[in-house]
């Protein structure tokens, strides 16, 4: 028959996809692939790709930039409205539109105001397919007014009393961040005691005599201005009372003893309670009929407020928080409702047809209330659009059929409540194409011998091609029982032999036409090293070689190399490759190691490798040398203000001639004890005209070398103190870096006092502005290595210079170096974060850099914030656990490896600067595609009879999917322990239990077992059980791996065993300590006799009978194939909480796996071995 692929109807190989998108896959894909080479006619809907957010908050300094782009083909034109009405940015100078894009950019830094361009912008793409929209964009300046003049009185009471301090910040846009400070710009304390509210108020639950202060200032911060705006300052003043008089707690803040508090879904719900009394209360807060969920529960202000992350409709309900202190508690209800802005079940997806057929788009919202779904097309209401013959809409969804090209549009579905909405585009683009091939024609595959081949046959069209696949020039058709199709068109030979050199034809199908391909296939013969290098063991000096002669196909190169422990062999003329051989001439101790041949082709490569080990050769007797000896009788002659002469007298040479001499320092005045090099003269020299310093006392040491070593020193000279003088040079390793916002730390390597070179050591530290007009500024400090400069911008460059000087005068000029202030967080997260899917485990983020302006500090780069959406299962965790990956400098993008299949994933990015991060990113979501399972948790054989078996298992640990069925393979294992033949069984995924029928009686099955998700196979778990003998044999249990110490009859054995040796044991105790009642041949008597004679210890050896095939080792294997190794699968927070891996050691019902050991055992289809039955000597053996 011919093959024929249907690729709606066959499942997708995993790891088998090309990276070119094909018409199939449009059709639950959210964009046509526009490949100028491939599809240049192919036309697509306008699809919005970036867009400015709802609330969009402008900076009034700086020109507007409104966000709109968009992609199809023909390349979409763009409009605008505003407040509802058409936007004409003809009419407008102020206003363009980026070319290419329908971004507007308006200038109002030249002039005009931002309060002029407030409004509502709504964008619209178009082209002859249908028209794209935008979000309803809220354009606002940001506000930071000035605080309104008042005049504040002193406030006086006494200690002990209760203070509240109000802020009252003027009304901004974004609202501002209020802190309290003081005068000198530093935070006022806060505590149990003091703190401040949500509101910006300072309160106190009782005031202190320390709390008197004249300046109580409270600030308001508007990020997005950067602008700071101050209160008058408020005084208090405590006076001090002799007694304070004690009192229960009582509410500042809320009033009352309930209120209310509404929040919305996803938000963070803050709730707050701050208390006055003395001693000062203590807050708690419990949930009402609950408990506060443990991952999303944090406490703020001393725990005076409770957050909640991530808000739910669960999360409604009473809280209570209470106030206690010694004299009594008081409790606060609090009745939280959350709302909910519309949120997606399931948003419209496009949709690619061909005339005549099918589909629908679904627009599923929830939201409390229920939002309200209505639909667009091409941006006008459905109900006053263009009727459609084709389309019928029905609540959500809106089913078409038999559509022809002019149903093409773009669809707006809508969920909207009072709380916000939801806008969504999703085209129906009608296509009609005939089919193309996209795989280069004629294209050559080479593949090794016995390993899989894979012809691609990369294809679209529409209606959906069928794909054929035919052998040679006469067209044999391919049969599927030797080949396997995958949806994309690939033709895969799992195992490619020498008869499978061939031209292989791809014809795709469909009704408008057909297209044709012809692909080659070569299969070559591996390459082998049929001589591979030894292991050698060679003397120091001598030679080595090793062989490596390597066997390849004919038509193929190899080129070989040598590596020594995994590394490029050295560059040494002593090392030569002739041909098949490695030579090592004059073998060192450094040549040791492990030297490896690798041989490679285009197609494959191999390597094999033997161990070098150099021994010593034999000793040789050698002249005895030895090092000199130290000179001696030095003098110091011509002493100048930097110089002096040095001149002493050689030890003995000892039969080696003085190659040079080494003279050193000691500088008693600044580094006592400690020597240092000065010069080298030659071995015939005995003077030395020296060079000194300023300011140090010398005193000086000579050592002779020669060719055997370094003498030992001499005695020291007498000492010479040389005059002051001003440095002749200034400190090392200037730097500028700031160690707040505010500052700018200049830090350097002071001189040593032999540089010094006089007393009074000092610095002359000098900073100015890189950018401005100001004057150096200058200060002259101790002998230290930091100064810090106050009071200055964020993250400014400066010029610096440090400047050495002492009592004698100043040092040269210095060099001037260029520093910063100091760094503060940034101030805007990484925009456009896009997430990428590349395969189950790996994800491609990319992201907009953000400006530099806003970093306020050295880019240091960009670290992404991951996390797995937890299982109900797992909710009650306490944290979730985070992943981090940091790209360095201004990457754009990066990879998430080592993610889990079939997962929900959520994301953000932030900018990361010498100072820390900057805020997260709005949080991306994704989800990875499935993978193949784990093998099945546990498999157990119960119920054996004369002809059946009966199998219970668990499904696997880790599905990495769902589950689609079950495949059980078994077969019979004979005396001589060969495999009968092979029985497959697919069984369904919602299945844990299977009965076998109709078995040989008295026979040994091996089961192989393994579950099966959309994307493959995984690891399989084995088992061995017999059937029944007959009737009359008994209930015999199954052969399976059970340590025989765990059943009840051999556990009652060993205990009557025990308690007879015991009961021997005080029959022998009691007769032995009866030996003053009896005359000694009695006891002589008594100790012939068998009977209380001391149990031999062959007498007390279990298991005395010995069998050969009883105590065979069983083969090991029988849960673990050579190819499906199945372990114990991790829970989800071993990875961090207790480190990967737990090698199981006994199977679910508590028995021994290793009983097992031999030969690994190989696949069914390999061999015929099998697994013996273990004997209850073997089990009793194990258990003594």
């Amino acid at each position: 028959m011919q093959l024929k692929i249907m690729p709606k109807k066959k499942r997708l190989s995993a790891g088998r996809v090309p990276l070119i998108l094909f018409l199939c896959q449009m059709i639950s894909a959210l964009e046509v692939p526009l490949d100028p080479k491939l599809l240049e006619d192919l036309l697509q809907p306008p699809t919005i790709t970036q867009q400015s957010p709802k609330d969009y908050i402008i900076d009034p300094r700086e020109n507007i930039v409104i966000q709109c782009e968009a992609k199809g083909k023909p390349p979409p034109s763009f409009s605008w409205t505003r407040n509802g009405t058409h936007f004409d940015i003809d009419k407008d100078p102020l206003v363009t539109m980026k070319p290419g894009s329908g971004t507007l950019i308006i200038n109002i830094m030249s002039e005009g105001k931002a309060e002029t361009y407030e409004g509502v912008y709504q964008c619209t793409a178009r082209n002859e397919r249908g028209a794209a929209i935008s979000n309803n964009i809220v354009v606002r300046p940001s506000r930071s007014p000035l605080w309104t003049k008042e005049k504040l009185e002193p406030i006086i009471l006494r200690n002990g009393q209760s203070l509240v301090l109000p802020c009252r910040p003027p009304v901004g846009l974004p609202p501002p961040i209020i802190f309290w400070m003081d005068n000198s710009f530093q935070r006022l304390p806060q505590s149990e005691r003091v703190s401040q509210g949500l509101n910006g108020d300072l309160y106190f639950s009782n005031v202190l005599p320390e709390d008197t202060r004249e300046d109580y200032i409270c600030y308001a911060r508007f990020n997005h201005t950067q602008t700071i705006q101050q209160k008058q300052p408020i005084s208090v003043k405590v006076i001090s009372a002799k007694s304070s008089r004690e009192r229960p707690p009582t509410f500042l803040t809320p009033e009352g003893n309930a209120s209310n508090k509404e929040e919305l879904r996803g938000n963070v719900l803050s709730l707050e309670c701050i208390a006055e009394g003395l001693p000062t209360p203590i807050i708690y807060w419990i949930k009402e009929d609950g408990i506060l969920p443990i991952n999303r529960t944090f406490y703020k202000n001393f725990k005076k407020t409770l957050q909640i992350i991530h808000v739910s409709e669960a999360d409604s309900g009473n809280y209570q928080c209470i106030a206690k202190n010694a004299l009594g508690a008081i409790h606060h209800t609090i009745s939280v409702t959350v709302k909910a802005a519309p949120y997606w079940i399931m948003a419209p997806q496009n949709l690619v047809l061909s005339p005549g057929e099918d589909g629908t788009l679904i627009c599923r919202a929830n939201g409390k209330p229920k939002p309200r779904i209505s639909w667009l097309t091409n941006g006008v209401p459905v109900e006053i659009a263009p009727d459609d013959p084709s389309r019928k809409i029905d609540g959500d969804t809106i089913i078409f059929s038999n559509v022809q090209e002019r149903s093409s549009a773009v669809y707006q579905c809508n969920a909207s409540n009072e709380y916000g909405y939801l806008l969504a585009n999703a085209f129906v683009n009608v296509l009609a194409e005939p089919p193309r091939i996209l795989t280069p024609t004629h294209t050559l595959y080479q593949v090794i011998a016995n390993r899989p081949a894979l012809l691609d046959c990369a294809f679209f069209g529409s209606p959906l091609p069928t794909i054929e696949w035919f052998k040679g020039a006469k067209g044999s058709a391919l049969h599927e029982d030797i080949y396997v199709l995958h949806e994309n068109g690939t033709l895969e030979i799992p195992v490619a032999q020498k008869d499978s050199t061939g031209t292989y034809t791809c014809v795709a199908r469909n009704k408008l036409g057909m297209a044709k391909n012809e692909v080659h296939l070569e299969i070559k013969d591996p390459t082998r090293i049929i001589k591979q290098p030894e292991y050698a063991v060679v003397q120091r000096g001598n030679t080595v070689s090793f062989e490596c002669e390597v066997k390849h196909d004919h038509t193929l190169i190899p080129t070989v190399i040598w590596l020594k422990d995994n590394s490029e062999l050295p560059s040494d003329e002593r090392f030569t490759i002739d041909k098949d051989h490695l030579v090592i001439a004059d073998v060192s101790d450094d040549d040791s190691g492990t030297y490896t041949c690798v041989a490679n082709t285009t197609l494959d490569n191999v390597s094999a490798s033997a161990v070098l080990s150099v021994v010593a050769p034999t000793p040789t007797p050698a002249p005895v040398y030895d090092v000199p000896n130290p000179p001696f009788d030095l003098e110091l002659t011509n002493p100048l203000d930097k110089s002096v002469q040095l001149s002493w007298t050689p030890g003995d040479d000892n039969n080696s001639p003085i190659t040079k001499f080494i003279i050193e320092y000691e500088d008693t005045m600044h580094e006592a004890g400690l020597w240092h090099h000065h010069a080298e003269v030659s071995g015939t020299q005995t003077t030395a005209q020296l060079k000194l310093s300023p300011y140090v006392n010398y005193s000086f040491r000579v050592m002779a070398e020669n060719s055997i070593g370094r003498s030992l020193p001499s005695e020291a000279s007498e000492q010479y103190l040389t005059k002051a003088a001003e440095p002749d040079k200034n400190p090392t390793a200037v730097e500028g870096l700031g160690s707040e916002p505010d500052n700018l730390v200049i830090t350097w390597k002071p001189l040593n006092g032999f540089e010094s070179n006089g007393p009074g050591l000092q610095y002359k530290v000098s900073w100015r502005q890189k950018d401005g007009d100001d004057e150096w500024t200058s200060v002259v400090v101790a002998n230290v290595s930091k100064y810090i400069v106050s009071g200055t911008p964020t993250f400014v460059p400066y010029l610096i210079k440090v400047q050495a000087l002492n009592d004698v005068g100043f040092a040269p000029e210095p060099a001037v170096v260029m520093g910063h202030s100091g760094e503060d967080l940034p101030m805007v997260a990484p925009g456009n974060v896009r997430v990428t899917v590349v395969n189950s485990t790996l994800a491609e983020v990319h992201w907009d850099p953000v400006p530099l302006k806003s970093i306020r500090g050295h880019l240091q780069g960009y670290r992404i914030y991951y996390w797995k959406a937890q299982s109900p299962s797992k909710r009650n965790r306490r944290h979730i656990e985070k992943k981090i990956l940091t790209f360095q400098g201004s990457k754009t993008h990066g990879m998430l490896p080592g993610l889990e299949p079939f997962s929900h994933y959520t994301l953000n990015v932030r900018v990361v600067n010498g100072k820390g991060e900057g805020p997260a990113s709005a949080d991306q979501v994704f989800n990875t595609p499935e993978g193949v399972p784990s093998a099945p948790s546990s498999l157990k054989i119960v119920n054996p009879t004369l002809d059946s078996l009966t199998l219970e298992w668990d499904p696997p640990s880790h599905p990495n999917g769902i589950l689609t069925e079950y495949t059980l393979k078994y077969q019979p294992i004979n005396s001589t322990h060969e495999l009968g033949p092979l029985v497959d069984l697919k069984i369904p995924a919602n299945k844990t239990r299977w009965t076998l029928k109709n078995l040989n009686f008295s026979t040994r099955y091996k089961f192989y077992f393994y579950a099966q998700t959309s994307a493959g196979s995984g690891s399989q778990i084995t088992e061995e059980a017999v059937t029944t003998v007959d009737e009359g044999a008994g209930k015999a249990m199954a052969s399976r791996q059970v340590d025989i110490a765990t059943q009840g009859w051999f556990i009652g054995l060993m205990c009557a065993v025990a308690l007879l040796i015991l009961i021997l044991l005080i029959v022998c105790f009691i007769r032995r300590n009866k030996g003053g009642k009896y005359p000694v041949k009695e006891k002589e008597d008594a100790r012939a006799d068998p009977e209380i004679q001391p149990m031999k210890e062959d007498d007390g050896t279990f298991g005395e009978y010995s069998d050969a095939e009883d105590h065979k080792p069983l083969k090991k294997g029988s849960r673990t194939p050579s190819d499906r190794t199945v372990k114990k699968e991790d829970s989800d927070d071993s990875l961090v909480d207790y480190g990967e891996g737990v090698n199981g050691q006994f199977n679910e019902d508590g028995s021994f796996i290793g009983q097992y050991s031999g030969k690994k055992e190989k696949e069914p289809a390999e061999g015929n071995e099998s697994s013996e039955a273990p004997s209850p000597v073997n089990a009793m053996n194990s258990f003594v």
